[in-house]
């Protein structure tokens, strides 16, 4: 190993790989993350020599080199496979919308979070709020191999009409048979009203 690979392994400032089996609270967030409820974007803070390895090079000397790269800028900025922002804290993958909540309101979510919406990457607090499973699923845009363009609205090619079903607690619940979709699309509304409540979205793009 040269001394330059010595220097970069014994300089590195990722604080997750020596922080053991760290419980990330809210405290250790609003440390580390500034978060403009306004915009929903999180930014890094300058962070403290305390949560540094100490190496060669010092603790002082690691802070001072992962705040001249990273301070100041955007955080958890990366996408995953399903359209939401995430980043690593510790080692560990954090999605920001539940980093946002946990900052606002000083405690982490007990269930999921629902973004109002439906765009994913938009964290602003009055974006969010907390949901069960099931409420979270109401608010789903327009499934892209939706025929009809109405949502809960499908063809009934035995019956030749068009068939109305909503998703409920995990179930499809069959609501009738309708001679126009635009029928069909209002049995749904109406049961998506007493189902789904707030939660409901009636097909609206993103």
């Amino acid at each position: 190993m040269t001394a330059e690979q010595l220097e970069e392994l014994l300089g590195k400032v990722t604080p997750g790989e020596w922080v053991l089996k760290r419980e990330i609270t809210p405290e250790i967030l609003k440390e580390f993350l500034d978060y403009n409820h306004d915009t929903g974007l999180l930014f890094w803070k300058e962070r403290a020599a305390k949560w540094f390895v100490d190496s060669i090079q010092g603790r002082e000397y690691a802070a001072r080199c992962w705040n001249g790269r990273m301070a100041g800028k955007p955080a958890l900025t990366a996408l995953d496979g399903h359209g939401y922002r995430h980043g690593n804290i510790f080692n560990q993958r954090n999605k920001a919308h539940r980093v946002a909540w946990a900052i606002h309101t000083g405690k982490w979510p007990d269930n999921e979070i629902d973004h109002i919406n439906g765009n994913r990457q938009d964290n602003r607090i009055c974006n969010l709020r907390e949901a069960t499973g099931s409420q979270n699923i109401c608010n789903v845009p327009l499934r892209a191999d939706n025929t009809s363009g109405l949502k809960g609205v499908s063809w009934h090619k035995g019956a030749g009409k068009w068939m109305a079903q909503i998703k409920f607690n995990g179930y499809y619940r069959y609501l009738g048979l309708f001679t126009d979709k635009e029928s069909a699309h209002m049995a749904w509304s109406i049961a998506a009203d007493k189902m789904h409540k707030e939660y409901k979205n009636d097909g609206r793009p993103v």
